[in-house]
């Protein structure tokens, strides 16, 4: 039985994506091929078939799944950079934007350290009033990075239809160093970091509570990513 036009370019999209073929290379030749049926059909109609007869006749017209996807994947310019350099978008990637998300945290911290508590020696002390939110957003944003960063790769492998072994890399990287991470802010006690804050990376006083946490950090990330790989298995077994 000939596949109809919505299952056709369902399967190739999925072929081309876990071919490695970029997201937007993907949508931009299914819509022109979208074009290109049209233009096809409405010959065929123009010669006296009927709509469903003229579908079939331009999707033959058209050429198989299996050339029309060799159109692209034969082509590197092509392939997204999650195929391409794997190791750079699920290793030095996340990690960087990591670090930019932390930087911004810290900059929160030492702004309100000099802001609202100059005369202290460290920025770890009760507060009150708007300096309950100010220092609060940037205590978010310090402990939900890893766990954004981490939607951010479970969202581009879902999306380019990758296999578990580099987006699991990449996850577990930013959940060891979530869970290892620790800041120190004090004007007496740390004199060679920036401003008197310095973030260090280690096991701490507890490995069990450094590993508890590395965990906490690797299930909350992951969570999106595996519910797309349960919902997809359910899809294709049914």
């Amino acid at each position: 039985m000939a596949k109809s036009l919505h299952e056709l370019l369902n399967e190739l999209r999925e072929r081309l994506l876990r071919a490695g073929v970029a997201p937007r290379h993907v949508r931009r030749y299914l819509n022109e091929l979208s074009d290109h049926l049209a233009d096809l059909k409405a010959e065929e109609e123009r010669e006296g078939r009927s709509p469903a007869d003229a579908e079939s006749a331009a999707l033959i017209r058209l050429g198989n799944i299996d050339d029309l996807a060799k159109a692209m994947t034969e082509q590197a310019e092509f392939q997204s950079w999650c195929a391409r350099a794997p190791w750079a978008m699920f290793g030095l990637a996340p990690i960087l934007s990591l670090a930019v998300a932390w930087c911004i945290a810290l900059l929160i911290l030492w702004s309100g350290w000099q802001i609202f508590l100059a005369n202290t020696d460290t920025p770890f002390v009760p507060i009150d009033g708007f300096a309950i939110f100010y220092f609060g957003v940037g205590r978010l944003l310090y402990f939900i990075a890893p766990i954004l960063v981490g939607w951010g790769i479970g969202l581009i492998a879902a999306r380019q239809r990758l296999k578990a072994i580099w987006p699991s890399v990449g996850l577990v990287l930013i959940a060891l160093i979530g869970g290892a991470a620790r800041v120190q802010a004090s004007r007496t006690a740390v004199s060679g970091g920036l401003g008197h804050i310095r973030m260090d990376f280690g096991l701490g006083a507890s490995v069990q509570g450094t590993l508890f946490h590395a965990l906490v950090i690797f299930s909350l990330a992951v969570l999106p990513y595996f519910i797309w790989r349960f919902q997809k298995a359910r899809f294709f077994s049914a």
